[in-house]
């Protein structure tokens, strides 16, 4: 198993958040088609696969990459009920499995005070929507749902803040150790 450090797990897929909508909810609120692209400050860009079949759990690739090389690819699996979970991670050509996976998000559409959990593999999640927060950055003004995750790996407490916009994804996040990372086009 690879070992993360709990803001890098966060990172891998608090910024991936495709969804499929179900049960009247916009198919687009989480934005998981196919090519979608988001670069951050950090240098990040994070690109938008086409689903495909792994285990036989059919999962969307998001690979994480700096320029041309790609670092890491979470594989989401969106479930008919509109939720997101984190299925695996592959890094540097070796996949980790999670049995059970990590849920990401619940079905949308997110509200203030709603907090989901996730457990796998060594790891524990618990994410807040802790309000709305207005937000300016380089990509452009946006009304935010903020989201404090709390993350326990090996036995270490991690927290991080993302800035969600639905049918956008995050266009901000705030590390564990207080950096600043926001969407740029």
């Amino acid at each position: 198993m690879i070992a993360l450090r709990p803001a890098q797990f966060l990172f891998l897929f608090l910024l991936s958040l495709p969804l499929a909508g179900a049960l009247a909810v916009d198919a687009s609120y989480y934005p998981k088609r196919p090519g979608l692209r988001w670069t951050y400050s950090s240098g990040e860009t994070q690109v938008m696969g086409a689903p495909v079949v792994h285990r036989g759990v059919s999962v969307t690739p998001v690979s994480h990459q700096f320029g041309s090389t790609v670092f890491t690819q979470d594989l989401l699996e969106h479930r008919a009920d509109g939720s997101v979970w984190l299925r695996g991670v592959n890094t540097g050509g070796r996949l980790t499995w999670y049995t059970p996976p990590l849920n990401i998000y619940p079905p949308g559409p997110l509200r203030p005070g709603q907090t989901w959990t996730g457990v796998t593999a060594g790891l524990r999640q618990r994410s807040t929507v802790v309000g709305v927060a207005p937000l300016r950055t380089p990509a452009g003004a946006y009304n935010t749902l903020k989201i404090r995750t709390e993350t326990v790996a090996a036995g270490k407490l991690s927290t991080q803040t993302t800035y969600f916009v639905p049918t956008v994804g995050v266009v901000r996040y705030e590390t564990a150790d207080g950096s600043v990372i926001d969407l740029v086009k």
